[in-house]
Parts: C-alpha cells; structure tokens; sequence
C-alpha cells in the first residue's frame, strides 16, 4: 500500500474494510484490491488506485461505487478520484493474512 498521508491513509483504510467483494465475502483491503491512497489537502482531493480480481468482474460497477461512497464518507466535502488499473494484475499472493485466515475458515 503507497500513501503520502499514512494517517489520512489509515482512515480511508478503516472506512474501505466495510467494502466487501460480494462473490468472495472479504473486503477490499485484505484481498489485496487498493494500491494506493493519496491526498491533497490544499486541494482537498483523495486519489484511490485499486484493482479487481479480474478485468471482467461482474461486481466491479458495485465495488467501485461503494469505495467512492466510503471515501466519501471517511472524507466529506473531498474530491474522490478513483482510478482502476490492471497492472500489476491481481493474484492471490496479494491477500493479506488476516484475509488467508478469513478464507480457509469459510
């Protein structure tokens, strides 16, 4: 995870383990889905970068629309700038171990 606010960053962190990939059950944070998280406080904008599990995921338009409104939410009155890549691509390497456990007890 890059940031350039690591408290900021821990805030947006928190409000984002709420989102949750619904095919999967784990939130976004511990699957490994958000890369980066900076901020721009003079001009009060938050830049998300994050992934999917696939290029193609069928719950992509849901889980982009709950990261904007958590950010939201977490930040009132800023911008969010959301930006989706596929490079690097997703993998399983990329699931945090709090998310391995949450996995292998399901």
């Amino acid at each position: 995870m890059l940031t350039n606010n690591n408290t900021n960053c821990a805030a947006a962190l928190a409000g984002l383990q709420n989102v949750l990939d619904p095919e999967i059950g784990l939130n976004i944070v511990d699957l490994g889905l958000v890369y980066k998280i900076d901020f721009d406080e003079p001009e009060k904008k938050v830049y998300c970068t994050m992934t999917l599990t696939t290029q193609f995921c069928p719950m992509g338009e849901s889980i982009t629309w709950a990261v904007m409104e958590s950010l939201k939410t977490s930040f009132p009155g800023y911008e969010i700038v959301l930006e989706l890549t596929f490079d690097p691509p997703w993998g399983h390497g990329m699931i945090t171990e709090r998310g391995r456990k949450f996995l292998n007890e399901r």
